[in-house]
């Protein structure tokens, strides 16, 4: 179905401009108007913006799906359908199921299932040793078929041959490596010391700590090929005992993540999804629920800051789509249709009852937030509109 949006203000990390967006059959962006363009295409659907920013699909480089073997606390399906929602259309989804995401045939599975579910699109991560173990990697050879990302996020790599081994696989095999750093400042520098030896494709995951981003910055200014992911929670609140891994930080911390976020030295929002159980969470369970709510934190956090909107898109949309090699992430011809539709001035308290996701866990319940999802375009299909999945 060719769908013709309207009267919308375009914005992507390219800039800001009155317009109109067709997408073909394909599911792929035609063309893009000027808003006194003439539209002579035909078209199947016009839909009315109403003045509304349209948007590239947000690309999350980092979540938690639960799926196999977790699935009381997300399924791939609750966890896909609460992303759209909140305005994702491709989730980078780590490898800490149960079991393991260590080999091709797990990887398989997890992407025909996500193909066949038609929401959201998968990067399906696979975990960098067998079964989070010390030393034994996993098979690159045939594991790459599937996966360019691959993560032992929740476990430390404390093993540096292995991270020594996994970095010159990453240039080998050609796929980035994210890490997930405890303590996190002196094992990130512990990997830029071993990625100046050993080069490779470094991704730093959910950033937390002024001295880990200066010691990034550094590495960058090198010439490394290093970068690294902030999520909603360390860039809107400090201090709090919420557990999540890693902690909410100092409030020092938390202003130069965002000054990390305007000049460009964090490259990527993500949101970290990570979904529990009501019975888990009081156990003592690290984590939080992102999906709905992380496009209103993160734009409250800029708006109030002073960053642009364009900035948001790139760190949303933009900066994933390329590390990861995806021809998405700008509202550009030939691109993906994937788009989302949001109120910039609409202001909504969080009410983790009307959550999408199995879960709740999140320490933000009746926050005052501003920006709002309307609706998000998957493929030119609407996914998501305004509080209906269709």
């Amino acid at each position: 179905m060719k769908t013709l949006i309207t009267n919308v203000e375009i914005i992507d990390a390219t800039g800001r401009r009155p317009g109109k967006v067709l997408i073909d059959d394909d599911g792929k962006i035609k063309k893009v108007y000027k808003e006194k363009g003439q539209v002579k295409a035909a078209h199947d659907r016009e839909i009315d913006g109403q003045g509304k920013v349209l948007m590239p699909g947000f690309i999350d480089m980092h979540c938690h799906l639960r799926d196999p073997g977790l699935t009381y606390k997300e399924d791939m399906e609750t966890g896909m359908k609460a992303a759209l929602k909140g305005g994702f259309t491709t989730l980078v989804a780590m490898a800490n199921t149960k079991p393991v995401m260590d080999n091709a045939e797990a990887l398989k599975a997890n992407m025909d299932k996500a193909e066949a579910l038609g929401l959201c699109d998968l990067v399906q991560v696979c975990a960098l040793t067998k079964d989070f173990s010390d030393a034994d990697l996993v098979d690159f050879e045939s594991t790459r078929e599937y996966t360019n990302v691959y993560s032992n996020d929740g476990h430390n790599v404390d093993n540096e041959e292995t991270m020594k081994k996994g970095l010159a696989a990453s240039t080998e095999y050609n796929f980035i490596l994210a890490t997930h750093c405890e303590p996190e400042t002196e094992t990130v520098e512990r990997d830029i010391a071993l990625l100046r030896e050993t080069p490779g494709h470094l991704h730093v995951c959910h950033i937390s700590k002024k001295d880990t981003l200066e010691a990034i910055k550094a590495a960058k200014a090198e010439g490394l090929d290093i970068t690294c992911e902030v999520t909603p929670h360390h860039l809107y609140a400090s201090a709090m005992e919420y557990k999540v891994h890693p902690p909410f930080r100092s409030y020092p911390d938390r202003r130069a993540l965002i000054e990390g976020a305007r000049d460009g030295s964090i490259d990527i929002c993500g949101t970290d999804h990570a979904p529990h159980s009501d019975e888990d969470k009081l156990k003592g369970a690290p984590g939080i629920n992102n999906f709905e709510t992380a496009f209103a934190m993160y734009y409250t956090v800029f708006e109030g800051a002073g960053i642009s909107v364009e900035r948001l898109s790139q760190m949303l949309s933009e900066a994933p789509a390329e590390r990861m090699g995806i021809k998405a992430g700008l509202v550009k011809e030939r691109y993906a249709g994937d788009l989302v539709l949001v109120d910039l001035d609409a202001e909504e308290r969080v009410d983790p009852r009307t959550f999408i996701s199995k879960s709740h866990n999140t320490p933000f319940g009746r926050e005052l937030l501003k920006g709002k999802v309307l609706m998000t375009f998957k493929g030119g299909e609407i996914a998501y509109d305004n509080g209906s999945l269709v």
